[in-house]
C-alpha cells in the first residue's frame, strides 16, 4: 500500500498506537506492570517484619463508662486511648487505626484480631496497664472476644497497595519519561510542526497507558484471591471506575513532571520528589495513622492515599462509589489541575 492510499487516521488514535508500539517492545515495561506487583505481595506477605517497640492504640466506646477506662489506661506512656463508635470497631481494627478495643466491663472485655502481631501485643499492654491500675491483684481473668476480620491479614490489606503504587509508577515513570526522551530526540520539535494539536500529543500517551490498566489491576487482584484467598467485595465497575480515574491522574501528573524537563536527571528527580514521600506516608506497606496528627490533614490529600484508600475501600469493604466520592474528588482533583497545568506551560524544546 502506497502512501497515497493509506488510511489515515485522527492524530490522538496515530500517536496512541505509537505510544503503545514503544511499550510492547520494552520487556522491562511489562515486567514491571504485570511480574513486580505478584514479586513484591508475595515477598511481603512471607518476609514483613513485626516492627519493634510501638505505641499502643486502643479503642474504647464513646460513653459514661469510657471515662473509667481512659484514666486507668493513661497510667501507661505506651498507650494511646481513641474513642471509636461501635459501628466503626470493625473498620478501625481492620485498617490499623486501632489494634485493640476495650469494653467496659466486669471484668472487661478485648476484642482484638489475632491475625495481627500488634493486635496479640496491645492486649497485653492493656491488660498490664487495667490490671496495675486495679491494685495488681488479678482480680479478674478477661474474657475474650477474637474476631478473624475477612480483609484484615497484611497481605489482603497489602495488595491494593501496591495496585495503587503500580499505577502511580507506571503513570509517573513511564509518561513523564517518554515525552522527556521524545524531547531530546527532537521529535516533539518536529510534530509542533505538523498540524497535531497540543491536546492530542498529550492525552495520547495516557489513552495508551488505559489499554493495559485492566490487566494491571486484574493480575495482582486475581492472584491474590487465588494464592491468599484475598475477599474482592467491590463490584467490577466500582474497582474499574477507581482505576480509571487513579490512571488518568497519574497520567496527568505524569504530563507535568516532563512538561518542562530537559533533561532524564531533572526528570528523575522531579518524579522521585513527588513519589518517594508518598512511598512512605500514603499507607501502601504500613497504616499512615502511624504519623501525627499534625499531618494527618497533609497526607489525606496527597493523590497516592486518595487511591490507596478508594481501593482498599472498595476491594476490601465493599464500599460503593458514594462511599469513596471523597477520595474520587480528591483523585479528580489531581487529574483536571495538573493536566491543565501541563496544557499550558508544556514545551517542545
Amino acid at each position: 500500500m502506497t502512501s497515497e492510499t493509506r488510511a489515515t487516521y485522527p492524530p490522538i488514535l496515530e500517536l496512541t498506537l505509537a505510544r503503545l508500539r514503544e511499550f510492547v517492545r520494552e520487556p522491562e515495561a511489562l515486567f514491571w506492570t504485570f511480574l513486580f506487583p505478584i514479586v513484591m505481595s508475595v515477598a511481603m506477605a512471607i518476609a514483613f517484619p513485626a516492627g519493634g517497640a510501638q505505641t499502643v492504640r486502643v479503642g474504647i466506646t464513646p460513653g459514661s463508662e469510657a471515662e473509667a477506662l481512659r484514666q486507668s489506661l493513661s497510667s501507661s506512656k505506651d498507650v494511646v486511648v481513641k474513642d471509636v463508635p461501635a459501628d466503626d470497631q470493625l473498620r478501625a481494627l481492620r485498617n490499623g487505626e486501632v489494634h485493640v478495643i476495650v469494653e467496659p466491663g466486669d471484668p472487661p472485655t478485648y476484642r482484638s484480631d489475632p491475625m495481627r502481631d500488634e493486635s496479640r501485643l496491645a492486649r497485653l499492654v492493656v491488660d498490664d496497664a487495667l490490671k496495675d491500675a486495679a491494685g495488681r491483684s488479678e482480680p479478674w481473668h478477661a474474657k475474650e472476644d477474637l474476631i478473624e476480620i475477612p480483609g484484615s491479614r497484611y497481605v489482603d490489606w497489602l495488595i491494593p497497595g501496591i495496585i495503587s503504587l503500580g499505577i502511580m509508577n507506571n503513570g509517573l515513570w513511564s509518561i513523564g519519561f517518554m515525552t522527556v526522551q521524545a524531547r531530546l530526540r527532537k521529535l516533539l520539535k518536529r510534530l509542533a510542526a505538523s498540524p497535531m494539536r497540543r491536546r492530542d500529543y498529550l492525552m495520547a500517551p495516557v489513552l495508551a497507558r488505559l489499554v493495559f490498566l485492566g490487566p494491571e489491576v486484574a493480575v495482582p487482584l486475581v492472584f491474590g484471591a487465588i494464592a491468599f484467598g484475598m475477599p474482592i467485595r467491590g463490584g467490577f465497575f466500582s474497582i474499574g471506575l477507581v482505576a480509571l480515574v487513579g490512571a488518568l491522574m497519574w497520567g496527568a501528573l505524569g504530563l507535568l513532571m516532563g512538561s518542562r524537563a530537559r533533561t532524564f536527571e531533572a526528570a528523575s528527580g522531579l518524579m522521585n520528589m513527588m513519589s518517594v514521600p508518598m512511598w512512605v506516608l500514603s499507607g501502601v506497606f504500613f497504616a499512615g495513622s502511624n504519623f501525627p496528627d499534625a499531618v494527618q490533614p497533609f497526607i489525606q490529600l496527597l493523590p497516592l492515599t486518595a487511591l490507596v484508600d478508594a481501593f482498599r475501600g472498595v476491594i476490601l469493604e465493599g464500599a460503593s462509589l458514594a462511599g469513596i466520592w471523597h477520595e474520587l474528588a480528591i483523585m479528580a482533583g489531581w487529574t483536571i489541575v495538573p493536566f491543565a497545568i501541563a496544557l499550558k506551560i508544556f514545551r517542545c524544546r
